[in-house]
């Protein structure tokens, strides 16, 4: 796993968020995301606190806002649901801009819109300021099967290689005047993916041939000291905790 190998949704800094270990990152972002969930709907002043927490850690790990705003993309099916349950669905209904919509249709798109932006955005500002490979590391410490943490890192490290393989198809096809236009052309797209189903596979059986010559025994070593202080714990657990404050709050009133 190389240390340079940088992906997109990654950006580079040196503020307290980036400095904080990976594991204590990973937790905290899943109580954040536990939180968020258990909050009942009605809670709207909730909501708008959370998003707050989240726009303080945005500022203090220097991701400007539209960094986030470009990778919610991902939100754009939730959004779309959302958008229509008031319509399609049952039950009471309410004039909103001369159209009748379902109020409790509204409260559950509300709900869906909500929750998942707020889990979106938490999500986006933990790669935003961890490495991939060290969230990873991150998982690892905090004793998720190891299976599944080198499944994931070698799907990760090798996911460009494969992406790059690809490229090289569709650019060897184009210089012999090939470009899919229509239905015609899916029965060569198909068999191109073949190839490259065969290619990876290959490439996959050479690259565990490799390990074992350097002595690979089902595990991957660590490198980096990646132990968390009580300090680092803590400050990792401010926005959980706050979020958890604000959840009580609403169950005393």
């Amino acid at each position: 796993m190389g240390a340079g190998h940088h992906h997109r949704i990654h950006r580079p800094g040196d503020s307290p968020v980036h400095r904080l270990p990976p594991q204590c990152k990973l937790l905290a972002a899943a109580a954040f995301a536990v939180v968020v969930v258990a909050t009942p709907r009605e809670y709207v002043a909730a909501f708008a606190v959370y998003a707050a927490l989240l726009a303080v850690v945005a500022a203090v790990a220097r991701v400007p806002p539209g960094f986030v705003l470009r990778r919610m993309v991902i939100e754009v099916p939730f959004v779309v649901f959302a958008v229509a349950l008031p319509i399609v669905g049952l039950g009471e209904r309410v004039e909103v801009a001369g159209l009748s919509l379902s109020v409790e249709g509204l409260w559950a798109g509300w709900n869906i819109l909500a929750k998942a932006t707020l889990g979106v955005v938490a999500s986006v500002l933990l790669a935003a300021t961890t490495e991939p490979r060290m969230l990873l590391l991150g998982a690892q410490r905090l004793r998720v099967p190891p299976l599944l943490v080198q499944i994931a890192m070698f799907m990760l490290r090798y996911m460009d290689v494969v992406l790059d393989e690809m490229r090289r198809m569709r650019v060897a096809r184009e210089s012999r005047g090939f470009v899919a236009r229509d239905v015609r052309h899916i029965p060569v797209v198909a068999r191109s993916a073949g190839a490259l189903f065969i290619r990876s596979y290959e490439r996959g059986e050479r690259v565990h041939l490799a390990m074992l010559s350097r002595g690979y025994a089902g595990s991957m070593p660590i490198i980096q000291d990646l132990s968390a202080s009580r300090g680092q714990w803590g400050v990792a657990g401010l926005l959980p905790g706050l979020a958890l404050l604000v959840l009580g709050l609403w169950y005393v009133m």
